[in-house]
């Protein structure tokens, strides 16, 4: 057994680049959710935020598998009265691609407070460009 406790102080964190060209969403949403996480690390803590900063990019060139892109719907509300709104997963790939991959990956993570602070340190851009190119990502493959 793992006898050492790690305090999140002493978390080397590391940044991981991901081109989502030709990823299948679903497949691709879990890895992320797993290194926002942590779980990919041999001292995984489910109380900590023990994860790495993820960089997603060419978010929409990702690809759904099936008959998706007509039949997945995605739903929201304005505050609205009468505000609610769908939209299928084509068209949000055509509005906002990025936002298509960003509820991928929020939906998989724990529904409390550390998520709500764990995908902060996911970045998404429907292009290739990105600006943290100071931090030195590495690139990752599935």
């Amino acid at each position: 057994m793992f006898d050492k406790n790690i305090k999140p102080n002493e978390i080397q964190r590391e940044w991981f680049i991901i081109d989502a060209s030709e990823e299948i969403l679903g497949r691709m949403s879990t890895h992320i959710a797993d290194i926002l996480r942590g779980k990919h690390r041999p001292y995984f803590s489910p109380q900590w935020d023990m994860g790495d900063y993820v960089i997603v990019v060419n978010a929409e060139k990702v690809k759904l598998t099936g008959k998706k892109d007509k039949l997945k719907m995605y739903y929201r509300h304005t505050g609205y009265p009468g505000g609610f709104r769908e939209e299928t997963a084509g068209k949000m790939r055509a509005r906002k691609p990025e936002r298509m991959v960003q509820l991928a990956v929020k939906r998989m993570l724990p529904k409390n407070r550390l998520s709500r602070q764990i995908i902060k340190k996911m970045f998404v851009y429907a292009g290739s460009e990105h600006p943290h190119g100071a931090q030195q990502p590495k690139e990752l493959k599935f």
